[in-house]
């Protein structure tokens, strides 16, 4: 079985509440429902928090337990250096997702300390970015091992 984490970083716990018309309705425990249900031989362990250095110490934890990362690092992926090293330091691929364009809102959001340290970055297409992101592991752990 694949395990995959997903690491969801500062106010992403408001989902479906917070700014709807940007992250949409569902919640992401509703979204994750679904997603366990398209992927059923991926055991997905997911995890949230507002706080830098307990984002870094859950990802150092994954170390020899995870075969990928999905990182939505919210705000932190703007400030994070510390968050940047600790992916850069624990040698499991990580895919960078953010469910808004980042790219299309302020200025200060087209900065990432993240993307340099990720084999990719999904921006722009919702909740399925996740689920891209997990199709990606999917096929990549795949042709590591054919």
């Amino acid at each position: 079985m694949l395990h995959i984490a997903i690491i969801n970083g500062p106010n992403l716990n408001l989902l479906g509440v917070r700014e709807p018309h940007i992250y949409g309705h569902l919640s992401f425990d509703q979204y994750m429902a679904q997603l366990s249900e398209r992927f059923p031989l991926v055991h997905i362990h997911c995890y949230q928090s507002n706080v830098e250095g307990e984002l870094i110490n859950y990802l150092h934890s994954c170390m020899g337990k995870m075969h990928g990362i999905i990182l939505n690092a919210g705000a932190y992926t703007h400030t994070s250096i510390a968050l940047a090293d600790a992916v850069s330091a624990i040698g499991v691929p990580v895919v960078e997702v953010h469910i808004s364009n980042v790219l299309a809102r302020e200025e200060y959001r087209k900065t990432s300390f993240i993307s340099a340290k990720c084999v990719g970055s999904i921006s722009g297409l919702g909740m399925d970015g996740y689920a891209l992101a997990v199709q990606y592991f999917v096929d990549f752990l795949a042709s590591k091992t054919s």
